[in-house]
């Protein structure tokens, strides 16, 4: 249910921040989501985890997301 609710925020942010921020949504039913799930010690969905352009993991939050920090962090 938080994925569906987080949807439209998660679009509004791509859309905004072309360019500047890749979003990549992760199917973590599917082997490629259950092993990236492992990898990153994925717990709860949904799971935003926001890297670096050196694959650094910046920040991660469980739940909802909060637009106003990926911007800021993007910025």
């Amino acid at each position: 249910m938080g994925c569906v609710l987080a949807e439209p925020i998660v679009n509004g942010l791509k859309t905004e921040l072309a360019g500047k921020l890749v979003v990549l949504k992760v199917d973590i039913q599917s082997q490629a989501g259950k092993s990236l799930s492992a990898r990153y010690a994925v717990v709860g969905t949904p799971t935003f985890i926001l890297f670096d352009p050196a694959g650094e993991e910046l920040w991660r939050q469980i739940g909802t997301i909060d637009a106003e920090r990926v911007r800021a962090a993007v910025e």
